[in-house]
């Protein structure tokens, strides 16, 4: 057989162990590729529906079909051989999930919660039935609704947003004044649009939280998140100063949101900590989050893993951290194309750090990886995260 061609490995069910789960996951991005290391060790099938052979996580996971998810025919043929199917992403359109419920495929979350994290008007309308703390919002669909909601909320400037599609920066426009070039382009845009206030914030927060079918939630450390032109670049758990009631509220807020729209798996609640006290939701994805990465290393049981067990009803494992502190930053694309190179410095210098690759070419502004440091010293750890990361991309050359 040494001549022989490599063949493919083809997905058999009937090859597996008795008893072992399969879980299909819709999109092969690095969320699908960090889930698979804990697939295998609690021996669950992954199987990934990929948007292309070479994608971050047709890289790592065996059974890894590409196909288009947004044909029913494909998800369904997809859908046929897991015991349950979840997401990578949350653009798979709704009908299409109430397609496989009515054929009776477990999908989690499912489409009537997903919708919340797919239509930012249809879960502010939500959020606000149960008075989830958020900005002042309203739809709008002329240049005299931007100036009628400007003047509600005590004046420009304020935000305009898509109600779908956005995502990393995109889709948000800042709008300085009612002769503002960007209301046009928002409002010409093909996407309903939402107004929202513009929040003088102090800083910005996620609570992230699992949920299983029956209930059972659990809820990690609210961490700070770092934003820049709108991607996050860094994240610290937890949340430096803090109070703890007010890291309670965050998680509770987090936890009701979660059983007040039936989530099952992961949902990150983003929130704004406002100068003025408040803390008010800004965004959720309701899948593993950037913002949940640093649990890889720094917490007893990561989001991958929670989602895994949640999806499959299975109890939830601990979301306490580690240590003290943990930072994790992520590897933006730069000038350098080979970040490997720097692999030998960044491990010789700190045998502690922890470095994640997604198996992606170098573009400008892309999440090529990520690093994670945890420790003692708060200070200390951002340090070396940040000297990681930096000499990686090429920021630094020593």
């Amino acid at each position: 057989m040494y001549g022989h061609k490599l063949q493919p490995v083809k997905f058999d069910r009937k090859d597996l162990p008795v008893g072992t789960p399969v879980v299909g996951m819709v999109g092969g991005g690095q969320l699908a590729r960090m889930t698979q290391e804990t697939a295998v060790a609690l021996g669950i099938q992954l199987r990934v529906l990929a948007e292309g052979p070479t994608v971050s996580a047709a890289q790592a996971v065996a059974d890894a079909p590409v196909g288009d998810y947004k044909d029913l025919e494909t998800v369904r043929r997809f859908a046929a051989e897991c015991d349950v199917v979840t997401f990578d992403h949350e653009h798979v359109p709704t009908d299409l999930l109430h397609a496989l419920e009515a054929d009776g495929i477990k999908v989690h979350p499912g489409p009537d919660a997903l919708v919340h994290a797919q239509d930012k008007a249809v879960m502010r309308r939500r959020l606000d039935t149960f008075d989830a703390p958020s900005p002042a919002h309203q739809v709008v669909e002329t240049a005299a609704d931007v100036a009628d909601f400007a003047k509600r909320v005590g004046g420009f400037p304020i935000i305009l947003k898509t109600t779908r599609g956005g995502y990393d920066g995109k889709g948000v426009w800042f709008i300085d004044g009612p002769d503002d070039d960007a209301i046009t382009v928002a409002l010409d845009s093909g996407v309903p649009i939402l107004a929202e206030e513009k929040v003088d914030f102090v800083r910005e927060l996620s609570a992230i939280v699992a949920r299983s079918p029956h209930g059972q939630a659990v809820a990690y450390p609210i961490v700070e998140s770092v934003q820049k032109d709108g991607i996050c670049v860094e994240v610290t758990a937890p949340a430096p100063g803090l109070a703890p009631e007010r890291a309670a509220q965050a998680q509770q807020t987090a936890l009701r949101i979660a059983g007040e729209l039936d989530v099952v798996g992961v949902v990150a609640v983003e929130m704004f900590e406002a100068r003025d006290g408040r803390l008010l939701v800004n965004e959720l994805a309701m899948r593993p989050h950037n913002t949940g990465h640093w649990s890889i290393d720094g917490a007893v049981t990561s989001q991958f893993e929670n989602h895994l067990r949640a999806v499959l009803d299975l109890p939830l494992g601990s979301p306490a951290a580690r240590a003290p502190y943990t930072v994790m930053v992520n590897l933006l694309g730069g000038d350098v194309e080979d970040m490997h190179r720097g692999l030998l410095h960044c491990l010789a210098r700190d045998p502690g750090l922890k470095v994640h690759f997604y198996g992606k070419s170098v573009k400008p502004g892309r999440k090529i990886g990520h690093v994670t440091a945890y420790g003692d010293d708060l200070e200390q750890t951002r340090e070396r995260a940040r000297h990681a990361a930096a000499y990686l991309t090429g920021t630094i050359d020593e």
